[in-house]
């Protein structure tokens, strides 16, 4: 299974420093999407230029247009890897060992903490994706609803096997606890008092809590 990661984060810095030496080993590509994600956190997507993503890079705009064709591309490619990573990861838990309950709580658990690993590009693109021209919006949201589909019949086979109570439809739960999740970025801080693992156990008990027949 593969192993999300947060991207490496470029420190902060003066600018007219230019880019550190451990940013310059990046590959261009990882590293203007890590410059990208610091410098949409930081200033906003809306607000942020791509003659200062480059600056902070390291490279030309040539170097960038030769992998990203535009600014847009940055922030779609930003959340496209961390959903591609959990889909896959869903998927192979989906399909795993354990009953029903046993693989929505792995699926839980996961999601939790693979999005809290990559905060940064999860509230970046929370918070711009309106921002995307129509044909990429109309893109992720078709990955979204593969992903919410995958996690929807996981709890629907719980319900037809009587694990889980049937009187509230999969798509409410689906789209409740996915709301939650995308919330997580408004109040989690990495220096809080919990740590990811503990809040995404947190989580999938309150979703287990509700579903589970007593």
């Amino acid at each position: 299974m593969a192993t999300l990661g947060a991207m490496p984060r470029p420190s902060p810095k003066d600018p007219a420093a230019g880019p550190s030496a451990a940013l310059l080993r990046m590959p261009v590509p990882e590293r203007l999407l890590a410059v990208a994600v610091r410098l949409f956190a930081e200033q906003g997507f809306e607000g942020t230029s791509v003659q200062e993503i480059v600056a902070a890079a390291g490279v030309t705009k040539g170097a960038m247009y030769h992998y990203f064709a535009s600014k847009d591309d940055l922030l779609y490619e930003i959340y496209h890897r961390l959903l591609g990573l959990q889909t896959e990861r869903l998927n192979a838990l989906a399909d795993g060992p354990g009953d029903a309950a046993d693989r929505v709580r792995a699926v839980a658990e996961d999601v939790v903490e693979t999005t809290l690993t990559s905060i940064d590009e999860a509230i970046v693109f929370f918070r711009s994706m309106h921002m995307l021209p129509a044909d990429k919006r109309s893109r992720v949201r078709a990955e979204r609803r593969r992903y919410h589909e995958r996690f929807r019949a996981l709890v629907e086979e719980g319900q037809r096997t009587g694990t889980f109570r049937d009187d509230v439809a999969a798509d409410i739960v689906t789209h409740f606890f996915y709301g939650a999740v995308n919330q997580l970025g408004t109040w989690y801080h990495r220096d809080g008092g919990l740590n990811r693992r503990q809040v995404a156990e947190h989580y999938a008990d309150m979703l287990l809590g509700g579903l589970v027949k007593n």
